[in-house]
């Protein structure tokens, strides 16, 4: 029996799971501080409640992706939000660090089953000329997800406590499941061959670079790291040797990056992925040491970006379908990299809060300019038989965009600090706490000089984005809308 299906119905189903794996990725930084004293934890356990996450989430992507093509995106959404759901309830029980590293790291892999399958979905379900619509949604989402994180995790910690930041996934998950179940439709399965040494390669490469990058700063970038690092590039490299050679399916189809867009929205959304962690961390800092307010006053400086990328993403969805490839993504990149200069020149320990709202509303703009039409420019020619590898690949680069970026501001800050002859000082991230009045300047500064970098690394979105080509004309392909009954 078949039946025709709305697909916007089946995307709201699939966006209120997305939208708590990524709210994830951020809302743990302001819970730091509590979580630490809680559970006697010390600085470097409680970076790992982040890292354990991001690690199990950014690594088997690939993977994930291709699974969904194999045994369909709603069967493999399921799996992952039901390990979500109950990984989050361990989370929130957890007595001890180790258990909540544990616990996070699982809740890690359910969010990589996921995510892959929700673009999926959209690929296999909107045809090329309404897809940006489709994408507007779902990068709104994405946008706003990441953006409210710090915000929403402030008033939970301050209020509940830090274990609610977890819990109250719990019954959200359940509501998830249940829209899932009734509303995504079981499209049909690609019988694939499954490339078990792609998988291998993938898998350790990918480990060793995210775990290299992620304790390098931690470790003072040790002559280890480096050699980790380097292992990991390397297979990494023999990875991308395999699928080129492999003349059977590969975990990644490299026939992918033959398409100019697809290839230059992958480097893109790594900027993305880099530039937005990178952002977020002198930001806090700055808000927090500098200006002294609280983790949630200082999320609120915020909450411009987050509410004008939440509205304005799904009109630009829709009408980024009408008008050129590289059009919205080049104007986002160029805004948000505006947006993020002007954030530095403000690091001043007087500048008026009020133009930081602005800036902040202005990057809100640019994040909605660049979520949804980049997903959409690089879902537009996938083959339907390559959705979930196609969706893999975007995912992992934005999530090693991410990591990378994260490693590198870190490094940065650190650098700027000693460049500007200042101490060591024990900011927690998220944690508040006045600097002494005689190095106020100087820490302003480097936090200040520190924007440079997602600024720079910004315009490189600038410069792909202005490389996309139109789309050609073609006949609209029919979506696989049909629901295969249980």
């Amino acid at each position: 029996m078949t039946s025709q299906r709305n697909p916007w119905l089946a995307l709201f189903a699939l966006v209120v799971g997305f939208f708590m794996i990524l709210l994830d990725m951020t809302i743990v930084a302001v819970a730091n501080p509590a979580i630490m004293t809680e559970l006697h934890a010390d600085i470097s356990s409680v970076i790992w409640v982040t890292s354990a996450y991001l690690l199990t989430y950014a690594v088997p992507l690939l993977v994930t992706g291709r699974l969904g093509d194999r045994f369909g995106p709603k069967n493999m959404y399921l799996i992952g939000l039901a390990l979500f759901t109950a990984a989050s309830l361990w989370c929130g029980l957890s007595g001890t660090i180790g258990m909540l590293i544990a616990a996070r790291a699982v809740q890690g892999l359910g969010a990589a089953l996921m995510t892959p399958q929700t673009m999926a979905v959209i690929t296999r379900t909107f045809p090329p000329d309404r897809r940006g619509a489709a994408m507007g949604l779902w990068g709104g989402v994405a946008g706003l997800a990441t953006l409210v994180g710090p915000i929403l995790g402030g008033v939970l910690v301050d209020n509940l406590g830090w274990e609610w930041i977890f819990i109250v996934n719990v019954p959200f998950g359940i509501i998830a499941f249940g829209l899932a179940v009734w509303l995504v439709p079981a499209l049909p399965t690609t019988s694939h061959k499954f490339d078990l040494v792609g998988v291998l390669l993938s898998g350790i490469g990918m480990t060793a670079l995210v775990f290299g990058i992620q304790e390098g700063n931690t470790q003072d970038w040790s002559p280890r790291i480096w050699l980790l690092i380097a292992f990991g590039v390397a297979m990494l490299i023999v990875f991308v040797i395999n699928q080129a050679r492999n003349k059977g399916e590969p975990l990644v189809p490299l026939s992918l990056f033959k398409d100019r867009n697809f290839a230059l929205s992958n480097l893109a959304i790594a900027v993305m992925g880099a530039a937005v962690t990178a952002l977020m961390v002198p930001s806090y800092f700055y808000l927090q040491a500098v200006r002294e307010m609280s983790p949630t006053i200082s999320a609120l400086v915020f909450a411009p970006m987050a509410i004008i990328t939440g509205v304005t993403a799904p009109f630009i969805g829709r009408i980024s379908d009408k008008l050129p490839p590289r059009l919205l993504p080049t104007i986002g990149f160029a805004l948000f990299a505006g947006s993020v200069f002007a954030f530095g020149a403000l690091m001043t320990p007087g500048s008026n809060i009020v133009w930081f709202l602005v800036a902040a509303g202005v990057a809100g703009l640019a994040n909605a300019c660049i979520w949804a039409p980049l997903a959409a420019v690089a879902t537009h020619n996938l083959p339907v038989a390559q959705a979930g590898a196609g969706a893999g690949i975007y995912n992992t680069m934005r999530q090693v965009g991410a990591v990378l970026g994260s490693a590198a501001i870190s490094a940065l800050i650190s650098a700027r600090m000693a460049a500007n002859h200042l101490p060591d000082i024990p900011v927690a991230e998220g944690g508040g706490g006045s600097l002494p009045p005689h190095i106020v300047d100087e820490f302003s500064t480097s936090l200040a000089q520190s924007m440079l970098l997602p600024a720079g690394v910004l315009i490189v979105g600038v410069v792909a984005s202005s490389l996309f080509v139109s789309h050609q004309r073609a006949g609209t392909k029919k979506p696989e809308l049909a629901d295969t009954a249980a």
